[in-house]
């Protein structure tokens, strides 16, 4: 990490932690010179980050053919106001992975991840849906990254200012944030003796 390198973290366990916070991952990879970015929901399974996609996807084909791609993870902590245009900022955790696909294949471990994927955005819905038919799980294309070469890069506290401007009479500070869940909003046609249930009325983040 060659920009600000104080805020690089190469701790495993760190760099998991926000892999399993974030909701999204951004997936770069390159076709005919041209780069190609596109927002993805993902699961971590102990070393391995996974994806899918349908397999007509350009870029689930070419991740699981083993090209090369990035993928990376933010998650937003705080809007950083400074004294100065210059030092304002943000506090967040974000990682990088550099990593070659590989599509998974075996029936079993590709239901287990479908799974995971779910369960990962909200757990315990698994058990109370509809699973896959033979036509969504063949329509569905799996593909797994090794967590081999990833790094996290974090920023926390309050802005870095010039000496020579905290004396300005000028208002600074952090504006935290964080994503929270709201009220459930039921289905328009869902039956109305249908509570929701309590993976849903009692969602967290």
């Amino acid at each position: 990490m060659r920009r600000i390198a104080s805020r690089g973290v190469y701790d495993r366990a760190a760099v998991y932690a926000i892999l399993d916070e974030a909701l999204v991952c951004h997936v770069g990879i390159v076709t005919d010179d041209q780069p190609y970015v596109i927002p993805m929901l993902h699961a971590r399974i102990e070393d391995e980050l996974y994806i899918h996609g349908s397999p007509g996807s350009r870029l689930i084909q070419q991740a699981a053919a083993g090209s090369p791609a990035c993928l990376t993870a933010t998650l937003l902590d705080g809007l950083v106001l400074a004294r100065s245009a210059f030092h304002h900022s943000l506090n967040y955790r974000s990682v990088v992975v550099l990593a070659r696909g590989r599509e998974i294949r075996d029936r079993d471990e590709k239901w287990t991840i479908m799974e995971r994927l779910v369960e990962r955005v909200v757990p315990g819905r698994w058990a109370h849906i509809r699973q896959p038919n033979e036509k969504e799980f063949n329509g569905t294309t799996l593909v797994a990254f090794p967590l081999d070469e990833c790094s996290a890069k974090v920023r926390t506290g309050p802005p870095k200012d010039d000496d020579e401007d905290y004396e300005l009479p000028i208002w600074a500070g952090v504006i935290p944030l964080a994503l929270r869940p709201g009220l459930p909003q039921p289905d328009t046609r869902l039956p109305h003796d249908v509570p929701p249930p309590s993976h849903v009325a009692n969602y967290r983040r």
